[in-house]
């Protein structure tokens, strides 16, 4: 067994016990064996279920006569039987030889090189606003499936489309050259993107006294009368009005729209506007990045790709996909797939933003060549994806059987909405800063870094506030709608990120006082705890929880690694002395043990984005 992992061997040898047994040949992959059920005695289970009816026996008959066979064998100390299933337990010197095996392998869970690429974008924000707390659950569940998939083998692409155009970002450049007389981030001491979401909040509150002013004047009260359902009320009428007052009445909705034209046409005037405000706004964007740990092998800008598409629409009306109406708006007629018929081209023969879509897939795979297109995006949009991607496939883009929706739920805090310094959404840096400000305030508490310095303390607080806020929002499967509490996110007897260093942070504790143990020294006489055997049988598991989080786009399966192997140590901990170890084989297998569950620990939370502090 000192070349496979622990999982491996038994499905190899119980393939070969079929056989033998038997004469009956299943591929070991083809084998289900998991863990043992806490409340039945074993390691390791094989399911009995998916041979009785190729055997024509029945299940206690397998089982016994298999049980037979595998306890003949050096690595089976015990079978045992219960309904379907066929539980193993494993001889001592097997375990220490898996321990080896974790050990010796630096790489281990990780996969060389594949030769694939994959693609995944996320995070694509607005140049209008700041990011938000959406943002941060969207970058954490793009970042993490990218180290996923790097693990894996791949080659990731990390990408983001930047919606840097249109009339929302014209509503903040209209108010910053109405009302920011000349202000910078610079002379303001802002952030970038706060700087310019400022205005954006501004332009709204300007938008909103119009409007009532409108509403309380005469016209106003004549233009209601003569518009008014004669069982609405004033209220319900001026907000049903709101949107088409914007586009109908309002004199700054027409200079915002003037604007937008003018940036259509190229006016170099507004071109120098719109890109001064932008690059605040990217500046912004970059300071948030670099505190979460993320960047991008390449951004793609809506001002670029809002073209794209049109070319493949033409080509393919020609081919008879699309269809063009008498008003000249081309669509696609998707009943046949179970959809309805959707626009891609409007009369005007402007673009929508599944025409730009198509035209960015095709762009990407022009440029990378990569047959794997992951787009992390909101649940609102689950109907657009599966449009998008039934269109590439029936226009037989070579890379359409490769493209992924990961979609997940809403994020909110326990209080709902917070206001933010930026108008309504839970600001992504000020709620970084709170877990930070959180983490401190519990290290205070406990009075843990009396004798640290005052930067080795703001380091501590940062690795421990972040990883509170990654771990928190990535644990929860991502197609869930989720609570995130600062306050419980830093709870060091929760499950949480800070739970998961801590276990790091003692195993290193002890490290520091006694050294590691070695490889060579691992003797056969030593029988090792039940609770030694759960963290060598949780480190074996890591590969298999890498491909399965890597095949459901689930980070959150690497999160619930993380927290059961220091779960699993904190047992092994107060059960099991190092110190004062029973003999020096056990001493030396427990600190050999502990080195590899603290690298695991730190390696499962490495492709979380989360660092490990070395004391806290």
């Amino acid at each position: 067994m000192i070349n496979q992992s622990i999982v491996s061997r038994l499905k190899e040898i119980s393939s070969i016990a079929l056989d033998k047994v038997f004469d009956h040949k299943v591929e070991p992959d083809k084998l289900i064996i998991n863990q043992t059920k806490k409340e039945f005695d074993g390691n390791y289970t094989l399911v009995l279920f998916p041979f009785a009816k190729a055997l024509r026996k029945g299940l206690p008959e397998i089982g016994s006569a298999l049980s037979e066979y595998l306890t003949s064998l050096d690595e089976i100390k015990s079978c045992g039987v219960v309904a379907g299933f066929l539980n193993m337990e494993i001889e001592s010197s097997e375990w220490k030889k898996e321990l080896q095996i974790i050990a010796e392998d630096i790489q281990f869970g990780s996969l060389a090189s594949i030769g694939e690429k994959i693609m995944i974008e996320f995070s694509s924000p607005n140049t209008n606003k700041p990011l938000h707390l959406g943002h941060i659950r969207n970058i954490l569940l793009g970042h993490s499936c990218a180290r996923i998939y790097e693990a894996l083998g791949y080659e990731v692409v990390e990408t983001q489309v930047i919606n840097d155009r249109g009339i929302a970002v014209c509503k903040s450049m209209y108010a910053w050259q109405e009302f920011g007389n000349g202000d910078t981030p610079e002379k303001s001491k802002k952030k970038g993107d706060h700087f310019v979401g400022k205005y954006y909040v501004a332009y709204n509150d300007a938008l909103k006294e119009e409007y009532a002013n409108f509403q309380a004047s005469e016209d106003g009260k004549k233009f209601m009368a003569s518009k008014i359902k004669a069982e609405q009320s004033e209220e319900v009428f001026w907000s049903s009005y709101k949107n088409a007052y914007f586009n109908e009445q309002s004199e700054i909705g027409k200079a915002t729209k003037e604007m937008l034209l003018k940036w259509e046409a190229g006016d170099p005037e507004t071109l120098a506007l719109w890109k001064k405000l932008n690059d605040w706004v990217y500046s912004g964007f970059e300071q948030t990045y670099r505190t979460l740990g993320v960047n991008f092998t390449k951004n793609y800008y809506e001002s670029d790709t809002y073209k794209l598409g049109k070319e493949a629409v033409d080509t393919y009306l020609k081919k008879g996909l699309f269809i063009k109406e008498a008003d000249g708006s081309v669509w696609i007629d998707l009943e046949d797939a179970g959809m309805d018929k959707k626009l891609v081209l409007r009369s005007d023969g402007t673009s929508v933003y599944m025409t730009q879509d198509i035209g960015t897939a095709r762009k990407r795979y022009e440029e990378f060549k990569t047959n794997k297109m992951v787009y992390v995006v909101g649940d609102e949009q689950n109907y657009h994806f599966k449009v998008l991607f039934e269109i590439l496939k029936q226009m037989e883009e070579p890379y359409a059987d490769g493209l992924y929706h990961l979609s997940y739920g809403m994020v909110e805090l326990p209080t709902g909405k917070m206001k933010s310094r930026e108008g309504t959404v839970v600001d992504a840096d000020d709620l970084m800063q709170e877990v930070i400000d959180e983490a401190k305030n519990a290290a205070l508490e406990h009075g843990e870094l009396e004798d640290a310095s005052p930067e080795e303390k703001a380091e501590i607080y940062r690795k421990v506030g972040l990883a509170a806020l990654k771990f928190q929002l990535i644990r929860v499967n991502p197609k869930k709608k989720m609570v995130f509490d600062p306050k419980e996110s830093v709870d060091m007897q929760g499950t949480t990120g800070p739970y998961v260093q801590n276990a790091y942070v003692r195993i290193q504790s002890i490290l520091r006082k006694m050294g590691k143990g070695a490889i060579e020294q691992l003797g056969n006489e030593y029988e090792l705890k039940e609770e030694e055997k759960e963290l060598i049988i949780l480190m074996s598991s890591y590969p298999e929880i890498l491909k399965e989080a890597g095949s459901s786009f689930d980070p959150s399966i690497v999160a619930s690694f993380g927290y059961s192997l220091a779960k699993s140590f904190h047992k092994f901990y107060h059960e099991c002395s190092v110190l004062n170890a029973e003999s020096e084989q056990a001493k030396n297998f427990r600190l050999l043990l502990i080195e590899q569950v603290a690298r695991l620990l730190d390696k499962s939370m490495s492709i979380l984005g989360i660092e490990m502090p070395q004391r806290m």
